[in-house]
């Protein structure tokens, strides 16, 4: 999950321990000034009353790490970041303390947190069905009789591989998060929790010397045989069972993560484990350790080293734009690119969410509601996101109405969701797209594809990139060489004159995934036949930027127009094939008469 979506928040729920009464002061004081409601519910009680899941909701946990992980129990499987406030002792999981709660608060819904997404641990087995983000600890049953045997013998199975047979106190599975608990007590390594998607099977006082632990995918499906009557806890027992001889277990990796927030006021992982669980490499108090886990650049992001990426802030220093303007502002362009990412990763979480639900509805207006959902929730992401760093600026947006600044020079220009038709259908042939417009020309262009994870940006005169790779059209001359795109095509004619003449048409559905694969040469020339300025403003500074010619189906140069709501015919391409494809509008489609 994308820190930047939290900027979002309309709600809190928190999961309030005993003697937490001064911490609840301060955040429901915090709530109240800023208009967003607060429900409290006693640790161990049910969150159903109070959660709205068509609401923005925060999870804030006040206690210790025993109430933490209470909330992962309530959170998690509802998809809701959550915060940790220490009221508690050790804590090292909630590492926001009290005084703080406020400043850590207003971090998050200006989007400026960190989202660190861990992995879970799933058990299935006689008289149990449970999800932990510690581990899964599987040990023998204490004798009634002191003297009687005190080990448990099981065997262990990794998919269709025998492991082997632990004999002993028994054995844990432990997540990344739990590896600083029972197994580190058991000679386990400590494992950096961050994007650290394994399990770990780590045996408990074995009687063997040459037992080791042994890290596995959370794929793996880890099935445990008892030899005997054993114990079987999931997190320090919020949930257990008494399995038989003979009883079956399998323990893997949740499909569920557990989505952890982390501010500037949180602690780093290794400051942590220094301060709380004796790491003797480092000074806890030494160099860095003050700076808490998160730090807030220049551009205005977290930066964690618990979950979050290092950015910096570069200087534009490249040739005029391709539409012969001046360079743009060098902060505020840079500054705009890392927003754009991230404000566009953000809204493509709820997108992918909702995408996966459309196949399953029958009845079209419940799949229409899904659709204007995700229109909705990725519209407000990215607007809320950009309007928090740039409050000056306009916003002109598809789906929404137009929010206008001051009299800044610049303009944001999004679409939210570019391919609505293929999203309703469960196509992943869908985009985000957002531009940034500086006196009435695109100088900044992201696009990203939720489904597949691609990121396409470019700032106008410089180079066009693909997730951080650069990208450039192709150079092929020719129609019968040539793969070709069309988008909008009411009657079939760009489709039916070319598709002969060229290795193939295709449409895809999104005007600007069309100008992104022309920009990576996946395709040498696209069409459209007619265009809205936020169709196509992401997609033209990539596109441009990537070596692309961009003009009317005329041959005049493309006109940019964000006054109008005139729709305007597209043609792209590498360059090089540009005039082969005019020569064929004007002598065989009718489209046009070019403009020489």
């Amino acid at each position: 999950m994308q820190g930047r979506r939290l900027a979002t928040t309309d709600e809190l729920i928190a999961i309030v321990s005993p003697d937490s009464d001064a911490a609840l002061d301060r955040l429901e004081t915090w709530t109240d000034d800023r208009g967003i409601d607060c429900s409290v519910v006693d640790v161990g009680d049910d969150i159903d009353d109070a959660y709205d899941e068509n609401r923005a909701t925060l999870g804030v946990t006040l206690g210790g790490d025993g109430t933490f992980l209470e909330g992962i129990k309530s959170f998690a499987p509802r998809n809701i970041p959550q915060l940790g406030v220490n009221t508690g002792t050790l804590a090292f999981l909630a590492r926001v303390e009290p005084e703080d709660v406020g400043a850590a608060l207003d971090e998050v819904i200006h989007g400026r947190a960190a989202v660190d997404s861990r992995q879970q641990v799933a058990v299935d087995g006689p008289g149990i069905d449970a999800t932990g983000i510690n581990d899964v600890m599987i040990q023998h049953v204490p004798p009634e009789n002191p003297i009687d045997r005190k080990i448990t013998r099981l065997d262990v199975h990794a998919d269709d591989e025998y492991v082997g047979e632990f004999e002993g106190t028994g054995v844990a599975v432990s997540t990344p998060t739990g590896s600083t608990g029972v197994s580190l007590s058991a000679d386990g390594p400590v494992h950096y929790p961050v994007n650290n998607h394994t399990l770990q099977l780590v045996p408990l006082h074995t009687h063997q010397i040459g037992v080791r632990p042994v890290v596995f995918s959370p794929e793996t499906e880890l099935r445990i045989t008892t030899r005997g009557q054993a114990s079987l806890q999931v997190d320090g027992g919020r949930a257990h069972t008494i399995l038989d001889e003979d009883d079956e277990i399998v323990v893997t990796g949740a499909d569920q993560l557990a989505h952890v927030v982390r501010t500037s006021y949180d602690d780093h992982f290794f400051t942590a484990i220094s301060k709380k669980l004796g790491w003797d490499v480092r000074d806890a108090d030494g160099p860095d350790a003050s700076a808490g886990g998160t730090t807030v650049g220049a551009d205005g992001a977290a930066a964690t080293g618990d979950g979050g990426t290092d950015r910096t802030t570069t200087t534009l220093a490249g040739p005029a734009t391709s539409s012969g303007t001046d360079d743009p502002e060098p902060d505020t362009v840079d500054r705009a690119l890392t927003i754009a990412k991230e404000a566009a990763q953000a809204a493509g979480d709820p997108l992918r969410e909702l995408h996966g639900q459309v196949e399953s509805v029958d009845v079209k207006s419940d799949k229409s509601d899904i659709v204007t959902e995700a229109d909705h929730q990725a519209d407000r992401i990215i607007t809320t996101v950009i309007g928090n760093e740039f409050p000056d600026h306009a916003i002109v947006s598809e789906e929404s109405a137009r929010q206008t600044g001051t009299d800044s020079a610049y303009t944001w220009v999004v679409d939210p969701l570019d391919g609505t038709g293929n999203f309703a259908h469960g196509n992943p042939n869908y985009s985000i797209s957002i531009a940034l417009v500086e006196n009435g020309e695109p100088v900044l262009g992201v696009v990203y594809v939720p489904e597949t994870d691609e990121l396409f940006s470019a700032v106008a005169g410089r180079e066009a990139r693909k997730d951080g790779a650069r990208i450039e059209t192709t150079d092929r001359d020719r129609l019968d060489e040539s793969m070709l795109i069309s988008g909008y095509d009411p009657d079939g004619t760009f489709l039916s004159h070319f598709y002969q003449e060229s290795r193939g048409v295709r449409r895809l559905g999104s005007a600007a995934l069309n100008l992104c694969y022309l920009a990576s040469g996946s395709a040498d020339a696209t069409w459209e036949y007619d265009t809205y300025p936020w169709d196509v403003a992401a997609g033209l500074v990539i596109a441009r930027a990537a070596g692309a010619e961009i003009t009317d189906e005329t041959g005049q140069p493309f006109a940019f127009d964000l006054e109008t709501n005139d729709r305007a015919a597209l043609l792209g391409s590498n360059g090089s094939l540009h005039p082969a494809l005019l020569d064929h509008l004007e002598r065989d489609t009718g489209l046009a008469t070019p403009s020489r």
